[in-house]
């Protein structure tokens, strides 16, 4: 299974903020579509990303200032691990694992054409292994 298959499954909505905006308005995305991460992009072209645990570390580190006085292009993570629709399941677990990131954009010739999480993986995984483990309990009993 790749990532085309996982994003077949999980739909390709993409929720986006712009670098200029406050990370109040983060918040409030972040709630509003009950989502971990926002893909920041400027225009089209995406520029970074920033997570519930990027907000927890501006916090943590405002000294004293509003979050509505905070950019998110000062708190985003601008070097983004991405993957393709190409891209095996097992071999994204363990860049996911081994990075300690929780979501991944997809990108197609460099556009965004979905995002998926450590936990649509790890369903999708557990998908495959009960549908292999019907199969071989099957094949066993005939």
């Amino acid at each position: 299974m790749n990532l085309e298959d996982l994003l077949g499954v999980k739909g390709t909505d993409v929720y986006r903020i712009h670098p200029e905006a406050s990370l109040a308005e983060v918040v409030n995305k972040l709630v509003e579509y009950n989502c971990g991460s926002l893909v920041v992009c400027d225009g089209e072209k995406m520029v970074g990303i920033i997570t519930e645990r990027d907000i927890l570390k501006a916090f943590d580190s405002r000294n004293g200032a509003a979050l509505e006085e905070v950019t998110v292009q000062s708190q985003m993570t601008p070097d983004v691990i991405t993957g393709t629709l190409e891209d095996e399941i097992e071999q994204i677990m363990g860049i996911m694992t081994k990075n300690r990131i929780r979501h991944l954009p997809v990108l197609t010739d460099g556009k965004i054409s979905g995002l998926i999480s450590i936990g649509d993986v790890v369903k999708a995984q557990h998908a495959q292994l009960c549908m292999e483990n019907h199969y071989l309990k099957e094949y066993i009993q005939n």
